[in-house]
C-alpha cells in the first residue's frame, strides 16, 4: 500500500473520530455543519417509499387513473406534497400538503415510524392551516443538555422555565393558563421548576405569596421578594383569608369602575382588572403553594374543620381569581380525591398540568389522565438520572416533555435579593410580610477540660 493511499486512510479516520465526537460532544455543531446534509439527502431520497411504508398515501385521482389507462400504466398512489423544508438548531421543519381523506392524526399515529425511517431523534406534528401541516424532525436529544433558546424581550406573567423535547421554549403563561398543577417525587426536580419560575417572575411587578407547610425551609432563601409567606397551617388559612378579601376588594374596585349609565364609551367597560387603567389596576398576584397536601391532612377530628375553611378558600381563589389577576401554582407529591373534600374541585380549576417522575400511575392520572394515556405513559417512563424532565399538558392541546434547566437555590435567592425593590406593598398582606432580620450568632461549643 501507497504513502499516499495510507494518508488518505488516516485522514478518513480522523475525519470520522472527529465527526463522532462532535456528535456526542456537540451535537449542535455536528448537525448544523454535516449532520443536515445527510439528513435532507436520505429524507428526499425516501421520502415517496417512507410515506408508502407508513400509510400515509391515497388512491390516484380519477383524473391520473384516466391517463394512467389510456398509456396502458398502473398509476402510481399520491404522497403528501413536501411544500418546503427549514434547517434548525435541532433539526428540520418540514411543511406538507396533506391529501384530501387525510387528517393529522394519521400523521401523529405515524411518528415513530417516520422517525425510524429517516433516523431521527423525535418527530413532532402541529397543524399549520388547513390542507397543510408542520413535521419538526429533531436530530438529537435536546433534553439531555439542557440549553434554552435565545431569551425574547421579557413580558409580564410569561416566564420561559423549560426546554421542550421539539426544541421550542416552554413558556409559563399566566394569562392563557392562569392556575396550573405542579406534580412530581422527591429529587424529580420539581424545586428546580419553582425556583426557575421564581427566578423569572422576581424582576416583574408581580406579587410573589407563598404557602410552604415545610417551616418555610424551601422558601426562606426568597423571603425578601416575597409579598406574604405562611409556613404552617394556621398561618396559611389565615393568608387565604386575606387573599380572599383582596380578591373581593379587586372585584369591587371592577364593578364601581364600570360606570353603568348611558354616557359611558362601551369600550371602557370591563369584566376584570386588566381593562381597567393602569393608575389604578392591581398589581398581579401569584399564590404558591408547595407541598399542598399539607393543608389537607388532619391529625384530629377538631382540624377538619380548619382544612375544609381552607380548601374552600383555595378553590374560591381558583374559580374566581383569574379576572382579578391572581393565579395558583400548586405543587406536590400527590394529588387526588383521597386528600379529601374539595381535592377534586380544586384540581378541576387547574387548568395547567405537570408532572414530573411520579411513583405510581395513579399520581400520573391526577394531572394528566383527562388529556391523554400517552401521556401518563409518558410520565411514568421518566428516568431517575434525569431530574427536572416532566410531561405537561399545552394550553393549544396535547401534551409535550419538557426538561427544566438547573437553577441552584443560591441563583435564585440572589435574583430575588436584586429584585427585593419591586417587591409590591399589598396592605392586605402586610401582616404576613417576611421579616428580615439578621441571622443570630452560633456560639462556640464550650472547651472541655482536658
Amino acid at each position: 500500500m501507497s504513502g499516499g493511499t495510507l494518508a488518505a486512510l488516516f485522514g478518513l479516520v480522523v475525519v470520522a473520530a472527529l465527526l463522532g465526537w462532535l456528535k456526542w460532544k456537540r451535537p449542535v455543531w455536528y448537525w448544523l455543519g454535516y449532520g443536515w446534509i445527510a439528513t435532507l439527502v436520505r429524507l428526499l431520497w425516501s421520502y415517496r417509499a417512507v410515506m408508502e411504508a407508513c400509510g400515509l398515501t391515497e388512491q390516484p385521482s380519477r383524473s391520473r387513473v384516466w391517463i394512467a389507462a389510456a398509456l396502458n400504466r398502473t398509476p402510481d398512489r399520491e404522497v403528501p406534497k413536501l411544500r418546503g423544508a427549514k434547517l434548525t438548531r435541532s433539526g428540520l421543519m418540514l411543511r406538507l400538503k396533506i391529501l384530501p381523506g387525510q387528517e393529522v392524526l394519521d400523521f401523529d399515529a405515524a411518528t415513530e415510524r417516520l422517525r425510524h425511517s429517516w433516523r431521527m431523534h423525535g418527530v413532532h406534528v402541529r397543524a399549520l392551516r388547513p390542507g397543510y401541516l408542520e413535521v419538526r424532525l429533531i436530530a438529537y436529544d435536546v433534553l439531555r443538555r439542557v440549553q434554552m433558546p435565545r431569551e425574547a424581550p421579557p413580558e409580564l406573567l410569561r416566564v420561559p422555565v423549560a426546554l421542550r423535547a421539539d426544541g421550542a421554549a416552554h413558556i409559563r403563561n399566566f394569562r392563557a393558563s392562569p392556575h396550573e398543577l405542579v406534580i412530581g417525587a422527591t429529587e424529580s426536580g420539581k424545586s428546580v421548576y419553582l425556583r426557575g419560575l421564581i427566578k423569572g417572575l422576581a424582576p416583574q411587578r408581580v406579587a410573589l405569596v407563598r404557602i410552604d407547610c415545610k417551616w418555610g425551609v424551601e422558601l426562606a432563601p426568597f423571603a425578601r421578594r416575597l409579598s406574604a409567606l405562611a409556613y404552617t397551617p394556621e398561618d396559611a388559612g389565615a393568608l387565604l383569608d386575606a387573599l380572599v378579601e383582596e380578591m373581593t376588594g379587586r372585584y369591587e374596585l371592577i364593578r364601581a369602575s364600570q360606570h353603568l349609565d348611558p354616557d359611558t364609551p362601551l369600550e371602557s367597560i370591563t369584566s376584570d382588572v386588566w381593562g381597567l387603567p393602569e393608575d389604578i389596576r392591581p398589581v398581579p398576584l401569584v399564590l404558591i403553594v408547595d407541598e399542598v397536601a399539607e393543608l389537607f391532612l388532619i391529625a384530629s377530628k377538631a382540624d377538619e374543620k380548619r382544612r375544609d375553611h381552607m380548601v374552600t378558600q383555595l378553590v374560591r381563589l381558583a374559580q374566581l381569581g383569574r379576572a382579578a389577576a391572581m393565579y395558583l401554582e400548586i405543587c406536590g407529591q400527590r394529588f387526588g380525591s383521597e386528600l379529601g373534600t374539595g381535592a377534586t374541585a380544586l384540581r378541576a380549576q387547574l387548568s395547567g398540568r405537570v408532572s414530573h417522575r411520579v411513583n405510581d400511575e395513579a399520581s400520573a392520572k391526577m394531572a394528566l389522565g383527562d388529556i391523554s394515556l400517552r401521556a401518563v405513559g409518558a410520565a411514568t417512563s421518566i428516568a431517575a438520572e434525569r431530574p427536572g424532565t416532566a410531561v405537561i399538558g399545552l394550553v393549544t392541546g396535547g401534551w409535550a416533555r419538557i426538561r427544566s434547566p438547573f437553577v441552584s437555590l443560591d441563583e435564585a435567592a440572589a435574583v430575588c435579593a436584586k429584585h427585593e425593590g419591586v417587591t409590591p406593598d399589598i396592605p392586605a398582606l402586610a401582616a404576613f410580610r417576611p421579616h428580615h432580620t439578621a441571622p443570630a450568632a452560633i456560639p462556640a461549643p464550650a472547651k472541655q477540660p482536658v
